[in-house]
């Protein structure tokens, strides 16, 4: 059995990259505290703390970190991998809908740090692994209020990288592009009657990456533990590191 000496605080954790990041931590050594909407899933390590709550709820994150705190003081790695998306043309999204997506993309990170940051401070520094995606840096039609959230994500995450540094805090983004989750697959029928079925539009992204391909949620969670290994990945921080399957380096007038 892995002796587990470290604590990773978990946002987004029943989602596909999600459960995938949980089970990478875990089988490394981690007690995992999960955070989601969403029920505890039978996969989530049974010594770890899962809590169910929306993060978009600001006094929700405050009662988070209460029980985070009881149940470890310290904390090694905060990934804030929850997201919320709305596929429909910017000129029909509600404010609503704008603030449900600024709340729990974006929001949620900056309550969250400020939180996570003396639990992360008494372990003598650690690191936060911010889940942006590649519509921060090339977006698409019909999902401009997600694409903005993951720019100011993106942006925020260079800022706390400054500002943490003196108490030994790494900050860094992961950028995915396509993978194979259910928040994918739910995109594609979002205002899209008619559409191809989910297989010829996975086809039709895979198409668009130079390796040919979507990402598995694996293959997003081995990135995310690197970025959040502090012997690893030491000397970086407050950068974002692309994980689309080379989609962004090819011209688009191909």
């Amino acid at each position: 059995m892995v002796e587990k000496s470290k604590t990773v605080l978990l946002t987004g954790a029943a989602g596909g990259v999600g459960r995938a990041t949980v089970a990478y931590f875990n089988q490394r050594g981690f007690r995992v505290i999960g955070v989601d909407r969403l029920p505890k899933f039978d996969e989530f390590p049974e010594d770890g703390l899962y809590i169910q709550a929306d993060i978009s709820v600001p006094e929700n994150l405050e009662m988070i970190y209460s029980k985070a705190d009881a149940f470890s003081p310290t904390l090694d790695v905060l990934v804030n991998n929850a997201a919320y998306q709305v596929t429909k043309p910017l000129l029909e999204t509600s404010v609503e809908e704008w603030d449900a997506v600024m709340g729990s993309n974006l929001r949620s990170v900056f309550l969250g740090a400020k939180l996570a940051h003396p639990l992360l401070k008494a372990e003598g520094g650690g690191a936060i692994v911010n889940v942006s995606s590649v519509h921060a840096v090339a977006t698409s039609a019909n999902i401009a209020a997600y694409a903005a959230s993951k720019g100011g994500l993106l942006a925020l995450t260079r800022a706390m990288a400054i500002e943490f540094a003196p108490d030994n805090i790494r900050v860094n983004a992961v950028l995915p592009g396509a993978v194979d989750t259910p928040m994918l697959r739910a995109g594609f029928h979002r205002g899209r009657a008619g559409e191809p079925s989910e297989e010829a539009q996975l086809a039709a992204l895979a198409a668009k990456t130079v390796n040919g391909r979507v990402a598995n949620p694996e293959e997003i969670a081995s990135v995310i533990y690197f970025m959040g290994d502090n012997s690893a990945s030491s000397f970086i921080t407050g950068q974002g590191l692309l994980v689309d399957g080379g989609a962004t380096c090819r011209l688009s007038t191909e």
